[in-house]
């Protein structure tokens, strides 16, 4: 792996520099796939052929990215099961099951090294509307609201003893999903609305507390949503039984 220089942007994504974000905990950026990450791994990821599977060109066609992120990046669509048979993933999670219907972000930083015009989502060749929109959501979060990449913060996550979920999906990602819905008609999967559900009442996270990393706050902020769930469980039951990826009552196992 090159040398970090203590100001060098971290790899972990973060945007800030690497002394004061992963320097003397470099153990984490290998559980992130990011140990002795190269160019030329970059380009087998990025020399990958772009692929519109599920409702992906009708979106894209649909999307203006420069007004919705102030930027000038682009998205670009790779086969997820290519993708996952590089190795890079560095998580073998749901969203990656090249078997699924689902997708991911791919970390920008493995990327940027050969494309930096470009944000990767690797999909399943059966992605379904609500995956696709809950991955463009993610992009479009990336790029124009919070700049938290979804995986960003799981050692954090596990340290603090909170679910990942609650990092990955900040209120401003929820802000992008629900818009997306919404403009492409799409219904929400079980989990998605459940995350529509606690922004609607203010229960999310904001981006600046998990940048900020504020570990009192976020603490209480997921033990705040945990007891909200809790509380209204039935309420949640009944709203996502229907709904696509429903697995029973949501609360302390949320």
């Amino acid at each position: 792996m090159r040398k970090l220089g203590r100001n060098d942007p971290c790899p972990c994504g973060s945007g800030r520099k690497f002394k004061h974000c992963h320097l003397g905990r470099e153990d984490e950026l290998w559980k992130m796939g990011m140990g002795d990450f190269t160019a030329e791994n970059s380009a087998m990821i990025t020399s990958l052929p772009q692929v519109w599977f599920g409702r992906s060109r009708e979106f894209m066609d649909q999307l203006d990215l420069p007004e919705l992120t102030g930027t000038t990046m682009g998205i670009r669509f790779i086969d997820l099961a290519a993708y996952l048979k590089l190795g890079f993933s560095g998580r073998n999670s749901a969203a990656g099951n090249a078997e699924g219907a689902g997708g991911l972000m791919v970390n920008v930083l493995k990327t940027r090294l050969t494309d930096p015009e470009n944000i990767y989502l690797a999909v399943s060749s059966r992605i379904g509307d609500s995956a696709l929109v809950h991955q463009l959501a993610h992009a479009i979060d990336f790029m124009g609201s919070s700049g938290l990449m979804p995986g960003l913060c799981r050692a954090l996550s596990y340290d603090l003893g909170i679910p990942p979920e609650h990092l990955d999906h900040p209120a401003e990602f929820a802000a992008c999903l629900e818009s997306l819905m919404e403009k492409f008609g799409v219904q929400p999967d079980a989990d998605d609305a459940i995350i529509l559900f606690l922004n609607k009442h203010g229960k999310l996270i904001s981006g600046e507390d998990i940048r900020n990393e504020d570990r009192f706050v976020l603490k209480k902020r997921s033990e705040e949503m945990m007891s909200f769930l809790n509380e209204r469980a039935q309420e949640v039951d009944e709203m996502i039984r229907e709904l696509p990826g429903y697995i029973g009552t949501r609360g302390r196992s949320e």
